[in-house]
């Protein structure tokens, strides 16, 4: 009975920790705000993982398992505690992919949010994954000038004149 009443008392003082994430191309990271933790343990797994620690100001134990949007490499996934909090780099299994949230359901979590200081629309970066027209967009612009062919002298050599092809006056 003693073991009941102490696993309850555990619970009841439990709460999730404040946090914070951002998707790159071959990451996803995730920064618990918990000021002078301790005791700190995280456990990857492929699609989930569990982050716990006890919040050094108040000795209040915190405790996160977030089911992933998507699969993670739990041996490529690591951790950094600091005095301010502790960093998770979770890395993708599938690299390039981008996340449009941190977690498999939709539904808001109140101690999550999206760290806008860190957020980068890296799809928009690379040429992978540019669509055709922007493909054929950019290959324009990064053509130099001498690049591009003459386009008055392929029509004299077909005959095409235009009527306005007076010389235009020297601008003063």
């Amino acid at each position: 009975q003693k073991t009941w009443c102490h696993d309850w008392l555990v619970r009841a003082r439990e709460q999730p920790a404040t946090a914070k994430w951002y998707d790159r191309r071959d990451s996803v990271f995730v920064e618990f705000c918990v000021e002078d933790s301790k005791d700190v343990q995280l456990k990857f797994d492929k699609l989930k993982f569990d982050f716990s620690c006890l919040n050094g100001a108040d000795k209040v134990k915190l405790h996160n398992t977030v089911d992933l949007f998507g699969e993670i490499d739990p041996k490529g996934s690591k951790h950094r505690r600091t005095d301010r909090s502790v960093l998770c780099c979770l890395r993708k299994a599938e690299a390039g992919k981008s996340w449009p949230r941190l977690t498999k359901d939709k539904s808001k979590c109140n101690w999550l949010s999206v760290d806008f200081n860190n957020w980068k629309d890296w799809e928009d970066e690379s040429d992978e994954d540019l669509s055709s027209f922007d493909k054929f967009s950019e290959m324009m612009n990064t053509m130099g000038g001498d690049d591009l062919p003459d386009l008055d002298a392929a029509d004299e050599e077909h005959g095409a004149a235009d009527s306005d092809d007076e010389k235009m006056p020297d601008l003063e």
